[in-house]
């Protein structure tokens, strides 16, 4: 699919955003006064960025306020919904934490909560599209939540946590790339299944249904060259991961924190385009481009 710049943006802030929400609700650490400022406006920025960006994604962006309206149907309703209970929520623990150094447990536990299921809804918006084999799986919203965690695990300094939850990011992105590149074929679909005339014999196309660009083959059906997805998926690895893994090893304090953070976004920033650049939708079958 076309890795359209605004999701993936919106898709990293957020889940950075909400990540460290989550680092600040659940206690691990608690500042208060300017510390907790900062914090928590670097907290709602990022989320709220995020959202900002997905809402301008929109073919009518002045519609926005309608996508909570479909929660009980729509994973993408559901995100909405989760998002803005988070910053309610967690607005009167932020604002104890800041004017009163006193923070409320009960508001800040509810609020982590409501952010670690806002980043996972945000991951089941993409695994619940049957179109798409590569997402529809269960090692889709491992990769959301373990690269939320950690990004947000670095903005709060927890260096042990982060580190380990780099390690296991790590591990979640091979093993997306891995089965991923299975899925497709596993779905057995191909012109037959596409067409619906699968069921008289073998089917091949001899035109394709346009003959020039439409909208489905500019969003639908991205092609990416499997060297260049090899080298972003070392890029996005190493640079996301790895390298952040390895400068947390090291006793620099907070200097080499800063180096995680800068990798860890670039990584993920390299991953999150050959999460929509690989994405197979079925429609392709269509114009024969799978």
């Amino acid at each position: 699919m076309h890795p359209a710049p605004s999701l993936i943006l919106f898709t990293v802030l957020s889940g950075m955003g909400f990540g460290l929400l989550v680092w600040l609700g659940v206690g691990l650490r608690t500042p208060t006064g300017l510390a907790a400022f900062i914090l928590f406006g670097l907290g709602y920025g990022l989320a709220g960025a995020g959202l900002i960006v997905a809402a301008f994604h929109l073919g009518h962006p002045e519609r926005a306020l309608k996508a909570f309206s479909q929660w009980r149907s729509s994973w993408l309703s559901r995100e909405a919904v989760l998002a803005a209970a988070t910053l309610a929520v967690m607005a009167p623990h932020a604002a104890a934490s800041v004017f009163w150094d006193r923070p409320l447990v009960l508001f800040a536990w509810a609020g982590a909560a409501l952010a670690l299921a806002t980043i996972f809804a945000t991951a089941m918006i993409y695994a619940q599209i049957r179109a798409v084999p590569r997402w529809h799986h269960w090692s889709t919203p491992p990769v959301f939540v373990l690269a939320g965690l950690a990004g947000g695990a670095l903005l709060a300094a927890q260096m042990t946590q982060a580190l380990w939850l780099m390690l296991a990011l790590g591990g979640a992105m091979v093993v997306h790339w891995a089965l991923g590149d299975q899925r497709f074929a596993a779905a057995k679909s191909d012109a037959g299944t596409a067409t619906g005339l699968g069921r008289f014999g073998r089917v091949r196309l001899l035109e394709p249904p346009h003959s020039g660009q439409n909208y489905l083959l500019r969003e639908m059906v991205h092609v990416v060259g499997r060297k260049h997805a090899h080298k972003l998926r070392v890029i996005a690895l190493v640079s996301g991961a790895l390298l952040p893994a390895g400068a947390l090893m090291l006793p620099a304090g907070y200097a080499m924190v800063f180096v995680a953070l800068i990798a860890h976004i670039m990584g993920i920033l390299a991953q999150r385009w050959l999460f929509f650049a690989e994405a197979e939708h079925v429609v392709g079958l269509y114009y024969g481009k799978r």
